[in-house]
């Protein structure tokens, strides 16, 4: 049973180490992330069946990103700090490897998720067929035409004189002849929220984020919070 797995870690000798061991295991293949975004984006669009998680990293945690992750997806920390070990339990990790760690202990971590996936596979398998809720679009008016939009696909929209962009998760970018406000009534209000006279996030797009700014993934610059709404939006994201 092939297992598809990504690696997020800053360090490059973390990565190299990983991927021997996943080429030694014979059954991992695996992709490797040094910038925490990128690959929080790609376990997003992929759902990969392990993923190997650094807990510090420069401006990122993986206590935090775990939280973004597809719930099937599981989770084997990788840090050289020990006093995580609670906290990663507690968010459900299926393993916590302590750096440096050798491959007995890999392979131990790696067997106990391959079990965990072989389980819920045969379960799958036995069970009744699933309906699965549909995607969720929104038609937007693009010149003369009427395009249907995604509303996973959405990262942020901006809003520029009488048009709006609408920034997706694959770098795409639709100009709309609406305003904020207008687009903003067709939007959820669970999935979406304005956070400036000029910007609408996507909720769960956040990777983190402040009264001041916020940072979403595939995007290297955070986005500010208006003074307006910065408390509206911090009462929000506590709720």
């Amino acid at each position: 049973m092939k297992l598809r797995c990504i690696a997020i870690d800053d360090e490059p000798i973390a990565l190299s180490i990983i991927r021997q061991f996943c080429t030694r295991a014979g059954y991992l293949e695996l992709d490797t992330y040094s910038d925490p975004i990128t690959g929080t984006d790609q376990i997003r669009q992929q759902a990969p069946d392990i993923i190997f998680l650094d807990i510090e990293m420069p401006g990122f945690s993986g206590l935090d990103l775990i939280k973004l992750f597809p719930k099937q997806c599981l989770v084997i920390f990788t840090t050289a700090h020990a006093d995580f070990a609670v906290d990663g339990f507690e968010l459900e990790a299926t393993d916590y490897l302590l750096k440096p760690f050798s491959y007995d202990r890999f392979e131990k971590a790696v067997i106990k998720a391959k079990e965990q996936i072989t389980l819920r596979r045969l379960l799958n398998n036995n069970s009744t067929a699933i309906d699965f809720p549909k995607e969720e679009i929104i038609t937007i008016k693009v010149e003369y035409k009427n395009v249907p939009v995604r509303l996973s696909s959405i990262l942020y929209i901006e809003a520029m004189d009488n048009y709006v962009k609408i920034y997706q998760t694959d770098k795409k970018v639709i100009l709309s002849q609406m305003n904020l406000k207008s687009i903003l009534q067709i939007l959820p209000s669970k999935k979406f929220i304005r956070i400036h006279k000029s910007y609408i996030i996507s909720r769960d797009k956040i990777v983190h984020f402040s009264k001041r700014q916020v940072s979403l993934i595939n995007r290297a610059l955070p986005l500010p919070v208006g003074r307006v709404y910065a408390d509206s939006f911090w009462r929000d994201m506590q709720e």
